[in-house]
This record gives C-alpha cells, structure tokens and sequence, in this order.
C-alpha cells in the first residue's frame, strides 16, 4: 500500500508538476491575487511591491550566495583529494538499501551541521554512491540527499534560533527577545524529533525504492570519471598561471582571514564564511590556480536555475509582506487565522503549520522570522508560552514544506543533473512524515514541558 501511495505520488508530480521557473510564475499569478482579495490592494501597489528592490531585486545578494554555495562546493569536490573522500564514505554503500540509507543520514547530519554544507555534501555523495551501486534508483537517491535538509533549522545553523539567541538578542516591535540555544536548538524536545527523523527517515526512504520494473538508473555519462585535463606550461604567461608561489600567497590570505573570522566570531557558520571555506578549499585541494578557474568554468552552468528564479520568489516574497492602509498582509493574514484557533498546547504546533504554508511562497529563513515573528511573539506572550517553543515552531514550519518547494532544491538538482519533477513526488513522502513527526514533537513539547 506505502508503495503504492509512492508511484501514485511520483505519477502525478511527473506529470502536472512543471519545470521549476514555469512553477515560479504561477506561484506568482496565485500570490498576486491573493493579495488583491485579501488585502484589498490595487494592482498598481502590488506591481510596485513585487518589482521594486525590496521586491524582485531584494534576493540579489543571497542568489549571489547561493550560486556561489553551489559553484564552489562543485569545484572543491572535483579535486582528486575529494573525490576520494568521498569515495571513501560511498564505498559503504554496497547495494541499493545501504545506498539511500548512508546517502540520507550522512546528508540529515551535514545539514544539521551547517546546511549550506550539507546541502552540497549530500548531493555530492549521492552522484559518488551511483557510481558505485548501479541498480539504485537515481531520484530517489537525490531526493534521500536533499530530505536531509528538512531539519536544517532545527541545526547549528538555523537562522531564527541563532538570530534570537544572540547576545542583545532580537527586537520585535519594541520588545527584545532573547532565547539561549538550550531552549530552541537543544532543548530536549528538539534534539528528540531530529533523532526521530535522523532514524527513521532512512528506512522510509528506502521503503519507496520502486521494483526494478520502474528503476530510473542514472545516466552512464554520469559515471564516467572525466580524464584529467594536461597543461603546457611554456609560456610565460602559462608559467605565471602555474606559479606556486602565486598559489601559496592566495592560500596563506584566505586561511589566515578564516580563521581570524572563528578566532572573533566563533563557530558561526554564515553563508559567506562557508563560501570562503569552500573556495581556499578547494584551491588547496586543487594545488593549482589555473586548474581552480577551470574547475570553476566547468561548474558554473549549475548555476543557471538559480540566477533565473531567485528574482522572482523575491518577488513572491515582496506581494506575501506587501500591506494596505491598515498594515494587513497576505502573510499576516494567514499567521493570524492560525494564531486565533490556537490553544496553549496547540498553538506551537498550528504555528508549525502556518509557517509551513508561508514558506512556500517565502522560501527564505529570515523573511520567514520577518514576517511571523510580530503575530507570533507577543501573542507567545499573552498565552504564556515560552519564546524558545514559539520561535521553533516558525523554523520548523519554515524547513518543512522546503521538500516540496523547489526554491532549496536547485543547487542539488544542478549538480545531479537533474530537474524538479524527477524527486519532488518522493519528496511528498517525505514532507508528510516529517510533519507528523513535528506535529507530535509539538504537542509533546506542550503537554509534558
């Protein structure tokens, strides 16, 4: 019966779900008259707050880091000292059950860890596992690494927790909250329903390899070590280009900023320090400067879907916070039907569920705390729920439905070579065990603490 609830969900994705740019307009077409109704603003305004910087521009600098997540992390991982470490860890993998299983819990771990990271690992390892076990089904195997990023919030790297549990913590109309991390991302409730799913989530991805029937294996080409490129180096130009002292100075800079920056900040893993990890990384790894641009040429083109559709989920972003006369939005409306048909014990859980319905059209950890965070906080504070419980309740929605959105999918599916509709149906899957798990971790986080 599981099985068959899996085909039926990949069937259906296969067929209606289209290419992820196409999914992007209409998301936007939805959204924009969403908005007119629920807020009863005109088109005018709303063209306005979807175009303008804010708006369809406002994600330039975050897609600059997300191209850049992907580029580098390929570039680093197709050094030869990388490779093999990675063909070290893919070399458990001896049949298509042990294949998704160490594919999906080292990718939930490396996700945890930081998610920039193990957004690339996991996608990374899963290419390295195909080559080694070739009756695997392909999009499951890149799905299994992508489902890892569903608890990426409720890491070391969520951005509400660690935005709320800075020193001076985070000012929300006028009242400062402040929430160490023992109370959001190690509280005890936390760490169980990340244990639940770090567990389990193996087993329920292997229980959706389809029969050999329906095994999609993946594409020979992809499991042709390409041969290593040789350089003439008679030129004085081609000579400057190989010079290793060239290549030691840049080294010697990078490190040295690297960890200037964990010596001042501590272990804070933001999305630029990850960049730069990757890219003195990966000029290290690849013991030469020319070979690094060149490895950086060959990864670019991964990138595409990204430069393409992050404008216009910013602007997706710019109609759900657009607001009237009176300060209504589309996203506060939809907080605050949730947060009005809560209970002390349900509202963390029906906050869970309202900002899993916000991320899909604000696929991004700090708008999502932007938006929810006003409604959410101080009514925590009328109903005498803690801030820790009410702050991951909008991480936890804000990961959830990113399974099914595929904003978080593209640097994957780039490296993998694959689109959307290939692993979104085995998503579905994986977005309705997670949120039963969450939907159970809240309640207990209520009733018992």
């Amino acid at each position: 019966m599981f099985k068959k609830f899996t085909n039926a969900c990949v069937r259906v994705v296969n067929r209606w779900l289209p290419d992820p740019f196409l999914f992007a307009i209409i998301l936007t077409i939805v959204v924009f008259i969403g908005a007119m109704i629920g807020t009863q603003q005109g088109p005018v305004e709303l063209v306005a707050a979807w175009g303008n910087d804010s708006g369809f521009w406002g994600l330039l600098s975050f897609s600059m880091q997300m191209a850049l997540v992907l580029v580098l992390g390929s570039a680093m991982a197709s050094a030869k000292v990388c490779k093999k470490a990675l063909g070290a860890i893919a070399s458990v993998a001896k049949d298509k059950k042990s294949a998704i299983i160490v594919t999906t819990f080292v990718s939930t771990i490396c996700c945890w860890l930081n998610w920039g990271f193990g957004l690339i690992a996991g996608a990374l390892l899963a290419k390295e596992v195909a080559r080694r076990v070739k009756d695997v089904d392909y999009p499951l195997l890149i799905a299994s690494a992508y489902s890892g990023f569903v608890i990426w919030h409720a890491g070391l790297s969520g951005s509400i927790p660690l935005q709320i549990g800075a020193s001076g913590g985070t000012e929300i109309l006028g009242v400062t909250y402040q929430v160490p991390t023992s109370q959001t991302i190690f509280h005890p409730v936390n760490l169980g329903m990340v244990l639940v799913i770090l567990i389990l989530m193996p087993l329920v991805n292997y229980a959706m390899h389809p029969d050999a029937a329906h095994t999609i294996t993946v594409d020979p080409a992809l499991l042709v070590e390409e041969e290593e490129k040789t350089y003439t180096i008679d030129t004085p130009a081609e000579k400057i280009e190989h010079n290793k002292v060239l290549w030691f100075i840049t080294l010697v800079l990078g490190f040295a900023y690297i960890v200037y920056y964990f010596v001042t900040q501590g272990f804070n893993l933001g999305l630029n320090i990850v960049n730069m990890i990757f890219m003195f990384l990966g000029i290290l790894l690849h013991g030469d400067l020319r070979k690094y641009v060149d490895a950086i040429a060959e990864a670019t083109s991964g990138a595409a879907g990204i430069l393409l559709q992050f404008p216009f989920y910013a602007g997706i972003m710019g109609l759900m916070v657009a607001t009237n006369a009176d300060g209504v939005s589309l996203a506060g409306i939809i907080a605050d039907f949730f947060t009005n048909i809560s209970t002390n014990v349900t509202f963390p859980m029906l906050t869970f569920l309202s900002a899993g319905i916000i991320n899909f059209f604000v696929p991004s950890g700090g708008g999502q705390w932007a938006v929810q965070a006003p409604i959410v906080m101080p009514a925590a504070t009328q109903m005498g729920i803690e801030y820790g419980r009410a702050a991951m309740a909008i991480a936890w929605g804000d990961q959830w439905t990113n399974m099914i959105q595929p904003f978080w999918a593209l640097p994957a599916l780039g490296i993998a070579g694959l689109s959307a509709r290939n692993i979104m149906g085995y998503l579905v899957i994986v977005t309705i065990f997670t949120g039963i798990v969450a939907c159970g971790g809240f309640l207990v986080w209520g009733l018992f603490f």
